[in-house]
Order: C-alpha cells, then sequence, then structure tokens
C-alpha cells in the first residue's frame, strides 16, 4: 500500500512541490490589517515581508483543531496509510493540535492509519524532512522506513541562520529591544541555531563577509561529508545573497544540489525580510553512504 505524506506551511516548501508529490498541504494562519489568511494560499511571502518594511507587525496562529479534523476526516475516508511530518513542537501548537485532532477523528474512524512526528524542525530543515518523505513513499517505500529515516533525518539536521534586522525577534519576545537597537547600530549579524526544537543563539558576528565566512566554517565543523547532500537554503526577500550563499558553498564543499526557497509568510513574518539560513545534515544516515 502506497504512503501518503501530510505536512504544513511551516516547512517552507512552494504550493508546487504538495502538488507535484501528492503532499496534503495544511495552512497556518496569517493575520494582517484585521484579516486572516492561509498561508501561501491566501497570502505570499513578499505581502507579509513589504507589510513589516511598512513598519506593520502580521501574527501567525496555527491551524484550529476543527480545521485539522476536517483534513484528517477527509483522509480517513480514502482509507490510505499516512504520515504528518509537523512544525517544531517546542515553535508551535501545531503538532499539540494534529494529536488532538486525531484522537477526535479515531473515535469515528478507529481504522484510521496515520501517524503524527515531530519533526522538530523548522522552515527548510523540516521541509528537507517532508521532501525526502515525499520522494520516498512516491517509490513505494514502506511506512515503517520512511518513518524510520525521516526521523533520522529530523534528529540530525542542523539549522544555522540569522536575520537582517534584530528589531522583528524583539517584536517576537525573541530578544530584548535594547539588544535589537545595539545589534543594528553596530551591524551585529546574530547566528543562530535550532536545538532540539528550540532556538538558540550561537554568535554575534560583524557584517555580511565575516557571517558567510562562519557559516560556511560551521557547515564544516558541524556536517558529515557535505559534498554528498542535497543542502537547502531559505531567504525572505533576499534572493541574491541566497544565492551568493550556494556558490560559496559549492566552493568550498563541491555540493552537487542546493534547494533555495523563499521563507514563508507563518515563519516569516517572526523573522523579517533579509533573513537567511541553511539546512544540512550533521550524519548521514547508513543507507546515504
Amino acid at each position: 500500500m502506497s504512503v501518503h505524506i501530510l505536512a504544513d506551511s511551516a516547512s517552507d516548501l512552494p504550493l508546487s512541490f504538495y502538488k507535484e508529490y501528492n503532499v496534503t498541504f495544511i495552512p497556518l494562519k496569517v493575520h494582517l490589517d484585521g484579516k486572516d489568511y492561509d498561508d501561501l494560499k491566501g497570502i505570499t511571502p513578499d505581502e507579509v515581508f513589504s507589510a513589516m518594511k511598512e513598519g506593520k507587525t502580521p501574527k501567525t496562529s496555527q491551524p484550529s483543531v476543527d480545521y485539522v479534523i476536517q483534513i484528517f476526516t477527509e483522509f480517513a475516508a480514502t482509507k490510505k496509510s499516512g504520515i504528518y511530518f509537523a512544525f517544531s513542537s517546542e515553535l508551535s501548537g501545531t503538532y499539540q493540535t494534529a494529536v488532538m485532532a486525531l484522537a477526535q477523528v479515531k473515535e469515528e474512524y478507529p481504522e484510521l492509519d496515520l501517524e503524527i512526528i515531530d519533526t522538530k524542525g523548522a522552515s527548510l530543515g523540516y521541509g528537507q524532512v517532508v521532501r525526502y518523505a515525499a520522494e520516498q513513499a512516491l517509490k513505494g517505500a514502506a511506512k515503517d522506513t520512511i518513518i524510520k529515516e525521516a526521523v533520522f533525518r529530523s534528529k540530525h539536521m542542523e539549522h544555522l541562520f540569522t536575520v537582517d534586522n534584530l528589531e522583528y525577534l524583539a517584536r517576537g519576545g525573541r530578544i530584548s529591544k535594547a539588544s535589537a537597537f545595539f545589534g543594528g547600530l553596530l551591524n551585529i549579524k546574530p547566528f543562530l541555531n535550532v536545538e532540539d526544537g528550540k532556538l538558540v543563539p550561537l554568535e554575534k558576528i560583524r557584517g555580511k563577509k565575516k557571517l558567510l565566512k562562519r557559516v560556511i566554517e560551521v557547515m564544516g565543523e558541524r556536517g558529515d561529508r557535505i559534498s554528498e547532500q542535497s543542502i537547502a537554503i531559505c531567504h525572505a526577500d533576499a534572493e541574491e545573497t541566497a544565492l551568493e550563499w550556494k556558490e560559496a558553498i559549492i566552493e568550498e564543499y563541491g555540493v552537487k544540489e542546493v534547494y533555495i526557497n523563499t521563507i514563508g509568510s507563518s515563519i516569516g513574518a517572526h523573522v523579517g525580510p533579509g533573513t537567511l539560513g541553511v539546512f544540512f545534515l550533521n550524519e548521514l544516515p547508513s543507507s546515504s553512504s
């Protein structure tokens, strides 16, 4: 039996991906100018970034329990086997909502075969796990095999990223407003990571060139056989810089595939324009060796 994959918009994969790989899309909500939008479907990242540049503060929320129940009920009717890979439970309530929804749907459809996995990832760190699972599902891989490999990748996925303006993180309560002011004044770029699903600051670096140099260094320190990996880069209205990162990574490590996509509205609303991230594995699964 083929396995069906479900994922939410915090994976920062384009809508075209969901269509191409037949993955069920669950959008997070974006609230802007008194209106509610479905991430990607009702509002674009560019619209969110433009609003933020104008001084507006978009808010986000997880999908409602009722909406997820609807999605799971529709899936139950197909009688297929499925896996929902969810946004990190440390950064959103999306995973917990899915667990509650599944329990309710199973009361009516006890035979529902749906596994929910907390990826502990965000943006394309989460998206890389979904991409792998979707590719394997299309190849006809067994459910247990997909879950085992995807969980391994979730556990070993490195998230390195920086924001262009600390003020956006300050608005969300991630850092103090004083830190945001002095960071901008001194051209300091915060270098951050996601560890066990949580946002963790690594270093403060002055200047874009030094930042990129440090990104390359840390990839070498933490990555496992970088040249054999598919690397992902996300950006928020910073495609030119993302391409510079791509060229530098290829030059340094001889990487053959670098996947680039824009940060979606639900994550972009918290990190702001100019944000960049790079995602890679600190250990390759044995099947990749």
